[in-house]
């Protein structure tokens, strides 16, 4: 595990290749572990409470085993008329969340949480997101799913991908927040445990 003599391990609590991606971004050393939860939402449990305590569980699953470390946990839904829609999973699924989102504004919320290994400190954060989709076809949906696979992807919508063309106006405070890991939310995060990216 990278360590430099400012800050301690950083590690990504995730199994996704888009937040893994993002993180690189802030060109810090980290390492990633896969957190093992169930990630079922609860009777009643609204999209911001879930991906709070989502982020919140996978920080602590994997932080249990890993002394001196800062551990990032995140997880997002995206909510079609008030109902959470997650990712996909097959083709047929993916059909259906894009038939749904044609032509209306989707709210996505992405739970951000950082564990401080040794103090036991948590800090979390729900930071929320708006797309409004064009008024898709079956063919376009068809072609993009032949070209992307976005099954990984909440909502079947990979932005940073062909997916940006399925949009008229996004709208929200922290652009990585759309692929999955706010980042301007992590440095703030990072930032309160003396953890310096700059």
């Amino acid at each position: 595990m990278s360590k430099n003599e400012k800050n301690p391990a950083l590690v990504l609590a995730s199994s996704s290749p888009f937040r893994r991606q993002l993180l690189t971004q802030l060109q810090v050393p980290f390492s990633v572990v896969s957190p093992d939860i169930d990630e079922t939402a609860g009777a009643q449990e609204k999209a911001e409470g879930l991906v709070e305590r989502l982020a919140i569980e996978k920080a602590y699953a994997v932080g249990a085993n890993l002394p001196d470390s800062l551990i990032i946990g995140s997880d997002q839904v995206a909510t079609y008329d008030g109902k959470i829609v997650g990712k996909p999973g097959d083709r047929a699924t993916a059909v259906k969340q894009l038939l749904a989102a044609s032509g209306q504004t989707v709210r996505l919320y992405t739970g951000v949480a950082l564990l401080n290994s040794n103090s036991g400190v948590i800090r979390s954060r729900v930071i929320p997101y708006e797309v409004v989709f064009r008024d898709l076809t079956l063919t376009m949906i068809q072609r993009y799913l032949e070209r992307e696979q976005p099954y990984g992807c909440c909502g079947s919508l990979q932005a940073d991908g062909l997916g940006v063309a399925f949009l008229t106006r996004i709208s929200g405070d922290d652009p990585s927040a759309l692929i999955g890991l706010p980042l301007i939310t992590v440095i703030d995060l990072l930032a309160q445990e003396s953890y310096f990216v700059l």
